[in-house]
């Protein structure tokens, strides 16, 4: 079985190849192209994309470390089912973090920041229908335009080094069920943000992102093979 990467995933040999490739790597496997099981082979990575093995090596490590991959002595590299565990623990942290970040946005609101919000909200909707691929990123795009709003850049970083495990769960979430929802709750952000009302953003903000609560048990009842079995 070949492996599954976009054709268009590209190493730029001029820059730190390692960062790159766990990038595209990650990637694949949050959006589903490298399913759950898949085996990782060392040579044809290292041969898709013109690299020694020792890179490809500390691409496996480091998507290992992050709960991606399982490196299975004498047996090979494989992608890891999805935990449940990670991604609850992800989202409550994210909740916290982001519930505190709107708030700071509310209660001052730099120049610019809702306007922009605002456009992004419309971009979004230019991509009701085309599906996850798309919209993932802009959806990250504007949490990280509200971490930067508040003046906490750093925030969303330690965010995204965290969410692997709950991007793979989101890509299932929005391809699966209407992105309009999602973006009703975005529009509420704003418009508390723009209402300078820091109680309405914390509780528009918290609702948006206990929605994967409320999607998990149907995600995981429709795609049973992607998730680790309770109590693993």
């Amino acid at each position: 079985m070949g492996i599954d990467i976009p054709a268009q995933a590209q190493i730029d040999l001029t820059a730190p190849v390692g960062v790159q490739l766990s990038r595209i790597l990650r990637d694949s496997i949050v959006q589903n192209l490298l399913e759950p099981g898949t085996r990782l082979s060392e040579a044809e990575i290292g041969a898709r994309f013109g690299l020694s093995r020792q890179p490809v090596r500390e691409a496996f490590i480091k998507l290992s470390e992050e709960g991606l991959l399982e490196i299975r002595p004498q047996r090979g590299t494989f992608v890891r089912r999805i935990s449940l565990d990670a991604v609850m623990d992800a989202r409550f942290v994210r909740e916290a973090v982001e519930a505190d970040i709107v708030k700071a946005c509310a209660a001052a609101p730099p120049a610019g920041l809702v306007a922009d919000l605002r456009a992004q909200i419309a971009e979004q909707q230019r991509l009701v229908g085309e599906g996850p691929a798309g919209f993932v990123p802009l959806d990250d795009r504007f949490h990280r335009t509200l971490a930067e709003g508040a003046g906490r850049p750093n925030a969303w970083s330690v965010i995204e080094g965290m969410k692997s495990q709950m991007d793979r769960v989101r890509q299932m979430t929005i391809a699966n069920f209407p992105l309009a929802h999602l973006i009703v709750q975005h529009t509420a952000v704003v418009d508390a943000i723009e209402a300078r009302d820091p109680a309405a953003a914390e509780a528009a903000m918290r609702s948006h992102l206990q929605m994967i609560l409320q999607d998990l048990p149907a995600i995981r009842d429709t795609f049973p093979a992607y998730f680790e079995p309770s109590g693993e």
